[in-house]
């Protein structure tokens, strides 16, 4: 490369740090390396003595499924990305004009994570961390659910059953597999009720629409206090928000207290609750045919205005992260939910140093 070139280089990259990169940012306040021996591990690398291309560093593809999590790309144009972007090979290591990832290695890096269970590992790690640098989950928690959409699919009658009976798509498509390989048989359909809220000319609230999704859904656990998730679990998009509330509540929040909607409301959650000494800060439901009677309406609002908090981490999500599941099965939307998870607390995490840095 010409000399000149080099220079011109190095004086661009200035001028991003100049006007202020975030992705420098990011690097100056995750500890990236900390997660290298859970990566190695994970990916199960020989050591090299069998020949071969050496893969690319751990750590720097770590941080390129960080960045494809924050962007919501798919892998293809994820690898052109890396390729356009200066600021991202400076982010990820990469020398201008050597070689960089491409969009199968980044799928394959993903997928051997994904069958070693190491980004969850890696979640459950950074959670340690943040305990560690005094983030500690404290002032109760906060429990909710969104629907994560993926691409629709049409299915027959037959088709559907088969899905319903738990059947794989090889054993529905057996002769097809170009189409099985495009079907996911985890993801289901739901309905979503909600929306603007729209009034009649004589003021009473009109109906609100029920849409239909198809595609997953994320369940969260966040602490009151920081705002960090804690916990997770994804599951297909049918499965109702209450049952799912024992698998991933945080047993080590400082307080007891646990905060949610209606649909957490039940007699087996609240027993279970009471069962490990936790306190239901769950929404009340309105009788059936009755008005809600004015101190459960108030006692509702006083929990809405704590429990509202959870909806600025989907909204982070939905708004930055523009979540969308492309992959086909639980295993892989569980993935790609837990890398968006981790991205929403690396960004969380940049907030509160920079509060701590102004005093």
């Amino acid at each position: 490369m010409n000399p000149s070139n080099l220079f011109g280089l190095s004086d661009h990259l200035e001028a991003l740090s100049k006007h202020g990169d975030p992705l420098e940012v990011l690097d100056a306040t995750v500890d990236f390396e900390y997660f290298r021996g859970w990566l190695v591990e994970g990916l199960g690398y020989g050591d090299g003595s069998r020949g071969g291309r050496p893969p690319f560093d751990p750590v720097a593809m770590f941080k390129a499924l960080i960045l494809q999590a924050r962007h919501n790309l798919s892998d293809a144009r994820m690898e052109f990305m890396i390729r356009d972007r200066l600021s991202w090979m400076r982010f990820l290591g990469f020398d201008l004009g050597a070689p960089t990832p491409d969009e199968n290695t980044i799928r394959h890096f993903r997928n051997r994570l994904t069958e070693a269970g190491t980004l969850k590992r890696a979640m459950k790690a950074f959670e340690r961390r943040l305990r560690k640098k005094g983030y500690i989950p404290m002032s109760g928690q906060i429990v909710d659910a969104r629907l994560i959409p993926a691409p629709r699919q049409r299915n027959a009658d037959a088709e559907k059953a088969a899905i319903k009976a738990g059947k794989s798509a090889a054993e529905i498509w057996p002769d097809e597999p170009n189409k099985a390989a495009q079907k996911d048989p985890d993801a289901r359909w739901t309905l979503k009720v909600g929306g603007r809220i729209r009034h009649r000319p004589d003021g009473t609230l009109l109906p609100q629409i029920a849409a239909p999704v198809f595609g997953y859904k994320s369940h969260i656990s966040i602490d009151r206090r920081f705002g960090f998730i804690r916990e997770s679990v994804v599951t297909s998009a049918s499965e109702t928000d209450g049952r799912q509330l024992p698998n991933f509540i945080d047993r080590e929040n400082t307080s007891s207290e646990v905060w949610a909607d209606t649909a957490y409301r039940s007699q087996r959650n609240e027993k279970w609750l009471a069962r490990h000494m936790m306190t239901s800060r769950i929404h009340r439901r309105k009788p059936a045919g009755k008005p809600l009677p004015r101190a459960t309406a108030r006692a509702n609002a006083k929990k809405s205005s704590i429990r509202a908090r959870v909806e600025h981490v989907f909204a982070h999500q939905k708004n930055r992260f523009g979540l969308f599941i492309r992959t086909i099965g639980l295993a892989r939307a569980e993935a790609k939910l837990t890398l968006a998870n981790l991205a929403y607390n690396f960004d969380r995490l940049i907030l509160h140093e920079r509060r701590n840095a102004r005093g």
